[in-house]
């Protein structure tokens, strides 16, 4: 039952926050300067793996793409948690960039990561609100399709 708070929007929503994805190299999943925390960037893995690989466009639809932008956002908001320790404590997102490995001839980017932006909304109302970069890439870590970095005002 959904309570108000983020993480009970979000079960209301049918999630669960994951565990942190584990760095792939050298860095943290999120890093907190001042009132603000970014994450690194954030594949759509469950439960430490991904369900689906390649190019949007071409091995997977825009549909699939946007759902697993929406995992990449779930996964960023635990990356916050680990920080802050209360998804509460967000008093805005900032700024999400998402990066959509791109077949040579889909320009669907932005539709791509409205499934992280549409997820933030629904999670955290008005908060949820923010600017946003979507960019087509050659290619993304493991051959994921979507990757998904986000900023975050946070109140002490």
């Amino acid at each position: 039952m959904a309570d108000g708070t983020v993480e009970g929007r979000l079960a209301g929503l049918g999630l669960t926050l994951p565990a942190v994805a584990a760095p792939l190299a050298s860095y943290v999943p999120a890093l907190r300067t001042g009132p603000y925390v970014y994450t690194s960037g954030q594949l759509p893995l469950v439960e430490g793996k991904l369900g689906v690989t390649g190019k949007v466009g071409a091995e997977v639809t825009p549909e699939e793409a946007k759902d697993l932008a929406r995992t990449c956002a779930l996964n960023a908001l635990a990356a916050v948690k680990s920080v802050v320790g209360d998804l509460d404590r967000i008093v805005r997102v900032v700024k999400v960039v998402g990066f959509v490995a791109s077949a040579p001839d889909f320009t669907g980017q932005p539709g791509v990561i409205n499934g992280a932006s549409e997820l933030l909304g629904e999670a955290l109302g008005d908060a949820g609100v923010h600017a946003r970069s979507a960019v087509g890439v050659a290619v993304l870590p493991l051959d994921a399709p979507v990757e998904v970095e986000i900023q975050v005002e946070v109140a002490d």
